[in-house]
């Protein structure tokens, strides 16, 4: 089967959307199948080399005059790979591949990686349309896809080929106990409540500190709230990290307090390398961890409930390894083999005469 990847770029920067394609472009090329990606470029073209992924350059934009430059360079992409099956990542590529579809003779999937911004409902122009956490295909029904184009694969990425091994990760020497959260600084994911939950419980527990690890557009604002704070000395900035799992090895208690969250790839991360993982009870999030049998789930944007939350658990150090045992139990289905068996199903779906694409498990239904 010929793969051809619609994102807008391929830099290591964090960004879920990204990060997903890209394992999916490596891991279907390690099955045999032929993949491209066409993209504005970044870090991980050399890691799609490696797993013999061709890459394509294309900016992608909506502003009118570089969107049919985009089209343009989509064009020459798909002449030149001529895919049965097109998946896009993004609201600006779905439309491209959308408009050109007949001209491509390909079956269009989309995978909608944030369906609670309005513009997603564009990824309904395809054929079958991907989403990360049953939650949010119900959303997108409700906006107005039918069900029979909707398909719920679930987000993983254990054992992605972007990462090596846990077991060879050595831990950093940071303060403990330690909390961390691994996340773009964005408001929407909701670290000024963290840190005022924080400020909260920093008194009781004076050995606590806590750790902000990403970057994003949010970050003097996220910064400007740790600086009110009296226990600003004990916020720490980290910045993006291109592997977080150094910091989630060194960590008892993972928190994710997300205003709106698609799933939340991050607390696998935290789960796999044996955070207590406290979470925001909203979108995908309750699926990541087991409707909180493998992590805590607060009130989002209650920042009494989760300080509420974080105190009792570094008051009580057999609730903590509880916790932490509870997240490292059912990992199996987070495994990025599982995401990449189940998207192929999808394409199963639409090119039954393929017989190259490999399923195992039937696809989650709304």
């Amino acid at each position: 089967m010929k793969i051809l990847h619609l994102v807008e770029h391929v830099r290591e920067a964090g960004n879920g959307g990204v990060n997903v394609a890209v394992d999916l472009a490596c891991l279907q090329a390690d099955l045999g199948h032929r993949v491209g990606v066409v993209s504005k470029g970044g870090d991980y073209e050399k890691l799609l080399r490696q797993h013999g992924v061709q890459h394509f350059k294309a900016d992608q934009s909506s502003k009118l005059g570089k969107y049919i430059q985009y089209l343009k360079q989509y064009i020459a992409a798909m002449r030149d790979f001529q895919p049965d099956i097109v998946h896009s990542h993004t609201m600006v590529s779905v439309t491209a591949a959308w408009l050109l579809k007949n001209l491509g003779r390909y079956r269009l999937v989309a995978t909608v990686h944030n369906e609670f911004q309005k513009s997603a409902v564009l990824m309904g122009l395809a054929d079958k349309v991907i989403v990360v956490s049953k939650a949010g295909a119900r959303l997108m029904h409700q906006r107005g896809i039918s069900k029979q184009k909707l398909c719920v694969v679930l987000n993983a990425n254990i054992g992605s080929p972007r990462f090596r091994p846990l077991a060879s990760c050595r831990p950093l020497l940071i303060h403990s106990p330690a909390i961390v959260t691994v996340a773009g600084l964005h408001i929407r994911k909701g670290h000024i409540e963290l840190i005022k939950a924080f400020e909260k419980i920093a008194a009781r527990f004076p050995k606590a500190h806590l750790y902000l690890v990403g970057d994003g557009s949010g970050r003097a604002q996220i910064e400007a709230a740790a600086n009110q704070t009296s226990v600003t000395h004990r916020i720490h900035f980290e910045g993006f990290q291109p592997e977080p799992q150094k910091y989630l090895l060194s960590s008892d208690i993972f928190v994710l307090a997300s205003h709106r969250e698609p799933f939340g790839l991050a607390i696998a991360e935290a789960r796999e390398a044996g955070c207590a993982v406290i979470a925001s009870n909203v979108d995908g999030i309750p699926e990541v961890v087991e409707r909180g049998k493998a992590g805590i789930l607060f009130e989002a944007q209650n920042v009494d409930a989760l300080a509420t939350v974080i105190a009792d658990l570094l008051g009580d150090q057999k609730k903590l390894e509880f916790w932490q045992q509870q997240a490292k139990k059912n990992l199996g289905w987070l495994k990025v083999d599982r995401l990449v068996q189940e998207t192929l199903a999808v394409y199963q779906q639409l090119t039954p005469d393929n017989t190259s694409a490999i399923t195992r498990k039937p696809l989650n239904t709304i």
